[in-house]
C-alpha cells in the first residue's frame, strides 16, 4: 500500500501532460503510485501515459472508452487508488518539487487528518508565478489538526480539489465521488471539508496552478456552465441529509451567491443568449436554499456593495443589478480618477523638480546612504558613514529612511523621507550614493556620480540571474531591471572570493569589486570585553548564562514565519544555564508571531543592530542565513540547523552544499540541536576546525579595517596605500563574556546524536 495515490485525469494537454507526470515521479518522496486517466483524449494523451507506464511501475494508465469529463475521469482513478492518501492533479498543472515530502511531514506531525489543505501558486503563460493571495488562512498557529468549525476561513480559500490530501478511508466511508459537469469540485470539497472529524494545513505552496492562454474552461464560453446550478443543488441535497452540519447553510448559501455573481460578472463564460436565463436561474437556487435569519459562520463579511448584489440576484432583479453594476463602475472610475489626478499632478511636480535640479551642479561633499529598502541605519551603508565621517569630516550625509526608522540615525546626518522633493534634490546632486539594496528605478545617475553597492550578506542561496530558472523564489522576474540597476554601480563592495565570483556572474556589469570584507563587521574587531558586558546587561542576559542566538532565515516557498523549534522544550532540556536570544527575518516583520514567554527567551526581532547582537552572543544557531558568514569573523561557535535542506534547496537554490563544509556541528533536529549543545559539541575541538576551514574561506578580508579602506579608495581617492589585511591568526576579536557552562565530560561527549 503506497503512502500516496496521485490521479490525474487528461484530455486535450498532451503539451503539458509530461512535466505534470514528471512533478509526480521525481518527487523526493517516492511512495506513490500515479493513475493517469486518458479521458478519450483526441491528440497524444493516451500514448502518453502509456509511455510512462511502460517504464514506471509506480503508474496505473486508465483509458476510458468514450468522454466522459472532469469528475467521471477522477471517479475512475478513484476506484484504483490503494493509497494512504489520494491527492488531485489535473493534466495541465505540476507538483512542487519537495511536496510530497512536505505533505507527508505535515501528515505525520498532525496526526494523520482526514483533510490536509495546502498552498498553491498559479503560473501564467508569460512565465510569471504568483502565490495565492490568503496565506493567513494556512497560518499553522494553534492545534495541529481542528474541525471546520475551528477554522471556517477555510471555506473562504478556492474550493478546488487539487490543494487538498484526502485520508482514503474517510473518501471511502462518506462514500465521496465527482458528478459530471462543469464545476464538479464543487460538490466534492464542500463535503469533504465539512464532514471531517479533523483537518490540517500546510503553509507551503505545494501546485503550481497552470492559467492557460487558451483551452480552459474559465476562458471558455458555453452553455455549460450553468452545470453550476446542478453542482449546488448536490451541496445542498447532501446538507439536507446530515442534520448535524444544518449549521453551514448560511455560510455555503453565501459563498453559492458569490460565485454566482463571480460567473455572472465574466464576460468570457456565458453566452449571451444564455445570461437572462443564468440570472433566473440563480435567483431560484438563491431563494429556494435560502436560511431567513442565517447569518453563516464564516469570519469574513461581504462588502455592503456585495450584499446589495446577493439580494438582488436572490430577488431576480436584474436590471436594477445591471444598474448597480454600471453605478459601481463608474464610481470606481471617479474616485480612481481624481485619485490618479492628484497623484499625477504631484508626480509631474516631482519630475520636473528633479529634472530641474539635474541640470544644477553636482555637491561633492555631499553623500546619500540608505539600507534595507528605505530602513533605519545598519548595516554596512552605515558602517561606511560613520568611518566617512571620522575620515572626513567636510562631507555632508544623509540617509534615506521612512519616518518610523528616522530615531535610528546620528544627529550628525539628515533623514530624507523617500518621494519628497527633498530626496528628489539629494539623488539629483549628491556626488556619492551608498546602498546595499537598490536605489529607486527613477534615479538617473549622472555623470560624476559614484554609487556604491555595498550587498547585505555572503550568497549562500541562488541571487541575481541565478533565479531566472526559479520564478517562485525571486521577489522579481524582472531582471532587465536589475540589470539596468546593475548598470550604474561604480563599484561593489565583497566580503570574500566567493561573493566576487557569485556576484559577476548572476549581475554581470561593468562595476569595480572592491574585496575589502564587510564594514558592518568592523566592530567585531573594536569592541572589547567591558562593550560585551554591557550589551549582555542592556539585552537583560543574566550574568554568567551562555547566550545563544537563534537566527534564522525566511523560507521563499511559504508566506508565514515557520516554526523550527519548540524553544520552551529547548530551554527546558538545556537547563538554567542558557539563554536563547531570538530574531526573527526581516521579511517576518510585523506579521510573525511573537515567541511563547519564557524568563530565559528573549525576543530581539526588533534590536536595531544585528551586529551588537552577536557581539553579546556566545554562540550562532542559524539555518541558512548569511549571518554564520559575519558571525565566523567573531571566531565563536556556530551550530547549523538544517531540518528541511532539501525543501530549501529546491525551492531556493544554492552554492554549495553547507552540510559539506559547515562553521560548526550540524544538527537536522531538534533533538540533535540540544545533544549539541547539551555534550558540549558546539564548543569542542570538531566545531573548531570546522569554524577555522569556513573562516579561512569565507573571512579573508574581515579584519576591522573594511570601513576605512571604502573611504579611502571611493571618497578619498587614496588607491594605494590602503590598510593591509591583517592576517587571521594575528586577529584579535572581541572576547565572548565568562560563561557558566562548564567543560562537557568524558560521558557527555560520547552520550550525544550528532552529525559533523
Amino acid at each position: 500500500m503506497p503512502r500516496f495515490s496521485v490521479i490525474v485525469p487528461a484530455y486535450k494537454v498532451q503539451a503539458y501532460l509530461q512535466e505534470s507526470l514528471d512533478s509526480v515521479l521525481t518527487q523526493s518522496y517516492p511512495d506513490l503510485e500515479l493513475i493517469a486517466v486518458d479521458d478519450a483524449s483526441p491528440d497524444a494523451c493516451g500514448s502518453i501515459i502509456d509511455e510512462y507506464a511502460a517504464r514506471d511501475p509506480r503508474v496505473t494508465a486508465v483509458h476510458l472508452a468514450h468522454n466522459l469529463g472532469l469528475g467521471p475521469a477522477r471517479n475512475a482513478g478513484l476506484a484504483r487508488a490503494t493509497g494512504d492518501y489520494l491527492l488531485f492533479l489535473d493534466g495541465d498543472d505540476t507538483l512542487a518539487p519537495g511536496a510530497l515530502q512536505a505533505i507527508t511531514d505535515r501528515l505525520k506531525a498532525t496526526g494523520s487528518p482526514d483533510v490536509l489543505v495546502y498552498d498553491y501558486a498559479r503560473t501564467f503563460w508569460t512565465g510569471e508565478l504568483i502565490r495565492d493571495r490568503l496565506p493567513e488562512r494556512l497560518s499553522e498557529e494553534g492545534p495541529a489538526s481542528f474541525r471546520l468549525a475551528d477554522r471556517p476561513a477555510l471555506l473562504g480559500m478556492l474550493m478546488v480539489v487539487w490543494n487538498k490530501a484526502y485520508r482514503r478511508e474517510y473518501v471511502e466511508r462518506e462514500g465521496l465521488s465527482f458528478p459530471p459537469g462543469f464545476y464538479e469540485d464543487t460538490p466534492w470539497t464542500y463535503p469533504a471539508l465539512l464532514a471531517a472529524e479533523s483537518v490540517a494545513v500546510l503553509d507551503r505552496v505545494c501546485v503550481h496552478y497552470r492559467q492557460r492562454r487558451t483551452g480552459s474552461i474559465l476562458t471558455t464560453t458555453s452553455r455549460r456552465h450553468l452545470d453550476v446550478f446542478d453542482q449546488y443543488d448536490r451541496v445542498f441535497g447532501y446538507l439536507a441529509g446530515r442534520p448535524e452540519l444544518e449549521r453551514w447553510r448560511p455560510t455555503v448559501h453565501r459563498r453559492m451567491a458569490e460565485h454566482f455573481c463571480a460567473l455572472y460578472a465574466d464576460p468570457r463564460r456565458l453566452p449571451r443568449t444564455s445570461r437572462a436565463e443564468f440570472f433566473a436561474r440563480a435567483s431560484a437556487l438563491l431563494r429556494r436554499y435560502r436560511t431567513p435569519g442565517g447569518g453563516g459562520a464564516l469570519p469574513l463579511s461581504p462588502s455592503r456593495t456585495d450584499r446589495v448584489r446577493h439580494t438582488l440576484m436572490r430577488l431576480g432583479a436584474r436590471r436594477a443589478y445591471r444598474l448597480l453594476s454600471v453605478l459601481r463602475s463608474a464610481g470606481l472610475a471617479a474616485g480612481r480618477g481624481a485619485s490618479a489626478l492628484e497623484r499625477g499632478l504631484r508626480e509631474s511636480w516631482l519630475r520636473l523638480h528633479y529634472r530641474v535640479q539635474r541640470l544644477l551642479p553636482l555637491r561633492p561633499e555631499l553623500a546619500v546612504f540608505s539600507a534595507y529598502w528605505h530602513g533605519g541605519y545598519a548595516c554596512n551603508p552605515a558602517a561606511v558613514e560613520a568611518k566617512l565621517r571620522e575620515l572626513a569630516p567636510r562631507m555632508r550625509t544623509a540617509w534615506i529612511c521612512d519616518p518610523a526608522h528616522a530615531s535610528t540615525l546620528p544627529r550628525e546626518t539628515v533623514a530624507l523621507r523617500p518621494g519628497s522633493a527633498a530626496y528628489w534634490s539629494a539623488l539629483a546632486r549628491a556626488t556619492y550614493l551608498v546602498t546595499n539594496v537598490n536605489f529607486d528605478r527613477a534615479l538617473v545617475k549622472r555623470p560624476g556620480q559614484i554609487l556604491v553597492q555595498t550587498q547585505h550578506g555572503t550568497p549562500l542561496k541562488r541571487v541575481g540571474l541565478d533565479l531566472q530558472d526559479r520564478p517562485a523564489a525571486t521577489p522579481t522576474t524582472d531582471f532587465a531591471g536589475l540589470l539596468r540597476s546593475a548598470d550604474q554601480w561604480d563599484y561593489l563592495l565583497s566580503a570574500n572570493r566567493h561573493s566576487t565570483l557569485v556576484w559577476e556572474k548572476a549581475v554581470p556589469s561593468s562595476y569595480t569589486t572592491l574585496e575589502y570584507g564587510y564594514p558592518r563587521n568592523d566592530v567585531f574587531h573594536r569592541a572589547g570585553q567591558a562593550d560585551v558586558l554591557e550589551l549582555r546587561e542592556r539585552l537583560g542576559i543574566p550574568p554568567g548564562s551562555t547566550a545563544i542566538l537563534y537566527a534564522p532565515t525566511h523560507r521563499d516557498y511559504r508566506r508565514s514565519q515557520p516554526d523550527h523549534l519548540d524553544f520552551e522544550r529547548v530551554l527546558r532540556d538545556l537547563g538554567p544555564r542558557f539563554t536563547l536570544l531570538t530574531r526573527t527575518h526581516l521579511t517576518y516583520a510585523g506579521s510573525g508571531r511573537p515567541p511563547q514567554a519564557h524568563p530565559r527567551l528573549i525576543d530581539v526581532s526588533a534590536y536595531p543592530s544585528v551586529e551588537e547582537l552577536c557581539l553579546a552572543s556566545d554562540a550562532l544557531v542559524t539555518d541558512y542565513s548569511s549571518l554564520m558568514f559575519d558571525y565566523a569573523a567573531l571566531d565563536r561557535p556556530i551550530v547549523i540547523h538544517a531540518d528541511d535542506w532539501e525543501a530549501y534547496e529546491a525551492a531556493r537554490g544554492t552554492y554549495f552544499d553547507l552540510r559539506a563544509c559547515p562553521p560548526g556541528a550540524i544538527a537536522r533536529t531538534e533533538d540533535e540541536l540540544v545533544d549539541i549543545f547539551a555534550t558540549g559539541h558546539w564548543q569542542g575541538s570538531r566545531s573548531a576546525q570546522l569554524r577555522a576551514a569556513f573562516r579561512s574561506r569565507f573571512c579573508s578580508y574581515d579584519d576591522g579595517h573594511a570601513a576605512e579602506r571604502v573611504v579611502r579608495r571611493v571618497f578619498l581617492g587614496q588607491a594605494v596605500p590602503l590598510p593591509a589585511v591583517v592576517p587571521l591568526e594575528e586577529r584579535r576579536p572581541a572576547p565572548a563574556a565568562p560563561s557558566a557552562v562548564p567543560e562537557p565530560t568524558l560521558a557527555h561527549l560520547t552520550a550525544g546524536r550528532l552529525t559533523f
